[in-house]
């Protein structure tokens, strides 16, 4: 909190948590997910002093750490209240941007089509660090808009797969699950629910993501025989995005 406060100062409405950390599945991979509110744009230096802090704290490379890995969101109000299906964000960090973020690269605000699954955890688990309750300071989200948005992160989703194996499965698992059920289930929940519809091979493969993200175990630490699955993870992803489109998003 206190590198978002110098940054914005009185600009800041309020700062949530969201995910693992609201829903009792904090694993020791997890990431902590943040979403913070503005009540005007932010501007490039803000946005630089905001992640330089976040650099020195976040994930295992921290020079300050190693630490749990910070994932922020930053957006402005008026993006939220009312609620708007594409929204405009100003700042996202996580440390799969880690190296563009240390060679100087700050990116311009940019829409965020898959950020209602954000909002609609952040007033789920009503975990305020900064501001008032998370309900005063955003809309909720339609059901038709939730649908929508899990689905348009698939692209970059997939093309994550070789870096994160692991947890685009389960995420993968997790878009199935909140279209199945309009809910937003842990990951290992949602793979558990959806691991029928795959075949054998891909079952297991999903099933063990899952043990793994329970265990608390990432890609790198998973060994030879995880690294080798990987022509076998492209399979389940490709099963997974098929039963995806079997749902109306609407």
């Amino acid at each position: 909190m206190r590198i978002l406060r110098e940054a914005l100062g009185g600009s800041l409405v309020g700062a949530y948590l969201h995910g693992s950390a609201v829903r009792g599945e904090l694993r020791p991979t997890s990431d902590l997910d943040i979403l913070a509110i503005v009540d005007r744009p932010t501007t490039g230096d803000e946005r630089r002093a905001i992640v330089d802090g976040l650099l020195q704290v976040s994930g295992r490379d921290a020079p300050r750490g190693p630490a749990r890995p910070v994932e922020l969101t930053l957006v402005q109000q008026g993006q939220l209240k009312p609620w708007h299906p594409a929204p405009l964000v100003d700042l996202l960090y996580g440390e799969w941007l880690r190296t563009s973020f240390e060679g100087g690269d700050i990116p311009e605000p940019r829409t965020m089509p898959d950020l209602a699954p954000e909002i609609t955890l952040a007033l789920a688990g009503n975990r305020a660090l900064f501001g008032p309750p998370p309900r005063e300071a955003m809309d909720p989200v339609p059901r038709g808009d939730l649908r929508r948005a899990v689905v348009a992160g698939i692209p970059s989703l997939l093309a994550d797969l070789d870096r994160d194996q692991r947890n685009v499965l389960l995420t993968f698992a997790r878009i199935l699950a909140t279209l199945e059920t309009d809910e937003i289930l842990p990951k290992d929940e949602a793979a558990e629910l959806v691991a029928h519809r795959l075949s054998p091979a891909s079952r297991e493969l999903l099933l063990t993501a899952r043990q793994m993200y329970v265990e608390g175990v990432g890609d790198e630490a998973a060994g030879a025989a995880w690294a080798a699955s990987r022509p076998a993870a492209l399979e389940a992803a490709t099963e997974l995005i098929s039963e995806i489109a079997g749902f109306e998003t609407d």
